[in-house]
């Protein structure tokens, strides 16, 4: 498909947008893609070398942090450094996250509390990170990865769907909680989409055919297609989108 004749949105331009988890599969899509709009991107990814790969695509303007964010201590103090380089982000990207597939019957206390710090605890506390320069510029927006795969109710990652779902609550209440600010929080919601990782470890002919077949649309979903709607909610066009799902399945729900 022709991705040439995409939006450009003037309001992006010169903007500090932070990324999680940007330096690969759908995030380095998002980095490259707010990178190519003019703005300034921060970005924190636990992989060293993939996230210094991804800046020097990009370039020296822009900025990496390399942190597990399941320790919020290095997560604020990531932010702290991109911050420093940057300024305040005007726009957050939650985007990090792991689909592990496990069995219920193997999961243990121990595992459930990490792929909730894998998945959606680091959410808040990068919201809370970014929350008061975005107070003190007047607005912003923050932008929450869901995941459509419990709204299929799909089975095989109990701890993952349910974090992911929890993803909603938390958009829901923070927009509620920085309205007032004219802080717009928003979930974009992806299907199946067809990141490296995915097809190194999940997508099979057999696979990819069934899924084909309960979307509306019949072409896999390429990355890109999220990153232009992480753009869209980022950009003064977005101006009245709030506490929302934006979903990007090819309509397979």
């Amino acid at each position: 498909m022709d991705h040439q004749e995409f939006a450009r949105y003037p309001s992006l331009n010169g903007k500090t947008v932070f990324v999680t988890g940007g330096a690969s599969g759908i995030g380095a899509d998002i980095v490259q893609a707010f990178a190519d709009q003019g703005a300034k991107v921060g970005f924190v990814d636990l992989n060293a070398d993939a996230g210094q790969a991804m800046l020097d695509k990009i370039g020296a303007d822009h900025a990496f942090e390399c942190c597990d964010l399941r320790d919020i201590d290095a997560l604020r103090a990531a932010f702290s450094a991109l911050a420093l380089k940057l300024g305040d982000a005007s726009v957050l990207v939650n985007n990090a996250a792991r689909d592990d597939r496990h069995d219920w019957r193997d999961v243990t206390p121990e595992y459930w509390d990490d792929r909730y710090n894998t998945n959606l605890r680091h959410m808040f506390f990068a919201i809370q990170c970014v929350a008061p320069g975005m107070i003190a510029a007047g607005g912003g927006s923050i932008i929450n990865m869901g995941s459509n795969s419990w709204w299929e109710a799909g089975g095989g990652f109990p701890a993952y769907t349910s974090a992911k779902a929890a993803v909603h609550g938390l958009t829901r209440t923070m927009a509620r909680d920085l309205g007032g600010h004219r802080i717009r929080v928003n979930t974009v919601v992806p299907g199946w989409v067809m990141t490296e990782r995915q097809k190194e470890l999940w997508v099979t002919p057999e696979a990819l055919e069934k899924q084909l077949a309960r979307q509306c649309l019949p072409d896999p979903i390429d990355p890109v297609y999220l990153a232009r709607m992480v753009l869209f909610l980022a950009s003064d066009d977005a101006a009245m989108c709030s506490a929302n799902n934006f979903m990007v399945e090819a309509g397979s729900i």
